[in-house]
């Protein structure tokens, strides 16, 4: 009943200090993304009620991203806050272990982990799919929608629809579907892939439907220049990058990029990183061991979450920097993934030895 009473109370601690800290990076990094959607203000109909609209949207990904540096932080002020009231203190004075405390605040982190990977693999793309395809909209006048099954797009009468954006000159498996000025179905295009000339669209292994009053005829051209407003323009401001995509949308583009002979290496490695987020969400709380019992135990709060944000923000480029040199320098995307986490493991481990 007692190690119950333990680990909510500090479990409680911890998760209000993380939740604190998440609301405050979050209104940090959505006021510059605010800030810098301002410079777009004026193009098209985009006006500052759709940027700020724009930036909301951003936020289930924000939330996402920062949350190996905010369960740190969470971490470090809640156990801080403990050990400056001297509970902590009492807490090993009753003879409980430093690791049965680290587990009380791991079972927190597990917790908001859990929350975080639904955000991360429901809530985040598809946000994303609509921030991108808002601004694009309103930027363009061409209504276009990004959502995890491709981009769908209309061009006058006709509705187009790119199921593997590739890069923004080269996409995959792509239906085009004209009407009439009645809204009837005329012809249904489809094309393995498409590549962009510079005036129009080269479509390949193509076949083509034109739907009468007297049935539907067939026919299977091979290749077929396609002109349309849809330009590469337009379909990089509503890509999604590989981190932003849930984890069936990048399995999906994984098997295209693999079956057409294409490099798969960066869905691959954001892959990889989706599945070591425990594995960080661990370090993090073990990183924020130290910094409460450690030589950092006698500073101010202040100074501890100075200390903590440097040791975040140093995973997160040094992990940025693994990943873009593993993908430069074709190496494994697992190892390129694995290689900040084990680091930080084994300063969390050195660390964490000191003070046990």
């Amino acid at each position: 009943m007692a190690v119950k009473l333990l680990d909510r109370y500090i479990g409680t601690t911890v998760l209000s200090s993380t939740l604190v800290v998440m609301v405050v990076l979050l209104a940090l990094f959505a006021f510059a993304a605010f800030a810098g959607e301002l410079e777009k203000v004026g193009r098209g109909s985009y006006d500052a009620l759709l940027a700020l609209q724009y930036t909301v949207l951003l936020l289930p990904r924000l939330a996402y991203q920062l949350f190996p540096i905010v369960i740190l932080l969470g971490a470090i002020i809640g156990l801080g806050l403990l050990a400056s009231q001297s509970e902590l203190i009492v807490v090993r004075a009753a003879g409980v272990s430093l690791w049965r405390i680290v587990w009380s605040v791991t079972k927190v982190g597990l917790l908001l982990l859990v929350l975080m990977l639904l955000v991360g693999e429901f809530v985040a793309p598809a946000a994303e799919f609509r921030a991108q395809s808002l601004r694009a909209e309103a930027i363009s006048g061409q209504a276009s929608f990004r959502t995890d099954s491709g981009l769908w797009a209309r061009d006058g009468n006709t509705v187009i629809h790119i199921r593997d954006l590739v890069t923004a000159d080269q996409v995959g498996r792509v239906s085009v579907y004209e009407f009439d000025r009645d809204n009837r179905l005329q012809t249904v295009t489809t094309a393995k892939s498409a590549q962009y000339t510079g005036a129009d669209w080269l479509l390949q292994q193509v076949q083509r439907s034109e739907i009468s009053s007297s049935g539907v005829a067939t026919v299977q051209p091979g290749q077929l220049r396609w002109e349309s407003l849809l330009n590469p323009r337009l379909i990089g401001v509503v890509t999604v990058k590989p981190d932003y995509l849930s984890a069936p949308g990048l399995l999906r583009y994984i098997d295209y990029l693999t079956d057409n002979g294409l490099d798969a290496s960066q869905y691959v490695l954001a892959l990889w990183k989706k599945a070591v987020m425990p594995l960080t969400t661990v370090i993090m709380i073990m990183l924020a061991v130290p910094f409460v019992f450690g030589p950092l135990r006698s500073v101010g709060v202040g100074q501890r979450i100075f200390a903590g944000t440097l040791f975040g923000i140093g995973y997160f480029l040094l992990d940025q920097t693994a990943s873009h040199l593993g993908l430069v320098y074709g190496l494994s995307p697992l190892m390129s993934v694995m290689v900040t986490p084990l680091l930080f493991s084994a300063v969390a481990y050195y660390l964490f030895r000191r003070v046990y």
